[in-house]
């Protein structure tokens, strides 16, 4: 039975929790089982390095459980990941778009390199609109808990180190938000096992 180390492909499905101050845990995201996390063990990037030593030699129905803190996680909440922005940019077809940028609203946008970010829409006024880019789950401690679906030696292609992220990233490159809470799956549009 293949075990996890550097250069496999890797399949995980995992519930993430929010782990408040007083040690409560919040469901924030679970893997979808069509759609597991996956990963080349130690060539992916980002991955959040407690959960990467707490899967290094597990096989197939190997079970983790490992609690993160926030600064090894994703990271404490970063002012200048807010930005207020002009109300322009949102404006379609001559109208501003009230439908989609509204307090609460999780929008996606461009960087200028052409990374997709989330930005959550913190207030809009007569002529800006605040948004912060922080992850959601920055300044949290999480808690990972699963069970390892697939090993198996990677292919060449799965060998080469993609723009993409996986669990536990802190880049922006996944597009998606898991960890939010929204229910979505890694790869799709939501949030977190990481990315951000």
């Amino acid at each position: 039975m293949e075990t996890i180390q550097p250069g496999k492909y890797v399949e995980l499905g995992y519930d993430l929790y929010e782990i408040a101050p007083d040690g409560t845990e919040k469901l924030v995201h679970q893997t979808d089982v069509d759609d597991p996390e996956k990963i080349v063990f130690g060539v992916t990037r980002g991955m959040i390095i407690p959960l990467e030593k707490a899967i290094e030699g597990l096989s197939v129905g190997g079970e983790f459980d490992v609690k993160v803190k926030a600064e090894e996680a994703f990271g404490p909440r970063d002012p200048e990941q807010i930005a207020t922005l002009d109300r322009e940019i949102f404006v379609v077809d001559g109208k501003f778009d009230d439908e989609h940028i509204k307090k609460g609203a999780l929008v996606p946008m461009m960087t200028a390199d052409g990374y997709r970010i989330n930005g959550l829409v913190t207030d809009v006024t007569a002529d800006k609109v605040t948004m912060d880019f922080n992850h959601p789950l920055a300044g949290k401690d999480v808690r990972f808990k699963g069970k390892i679906i697939a090993v198996r030696e990677a292919t060449p292609e799965e060998l080469k180190p993609a723009s993409g992220c996986g669990c536990g990233c802190n880049s922006d490159s996944c597009g998606d938000g898991c960890g939010c809470g929204d229910g979505k799956s890694c790869g799709d549009d939501s949030c977190g096992c990481g990315c951000n």
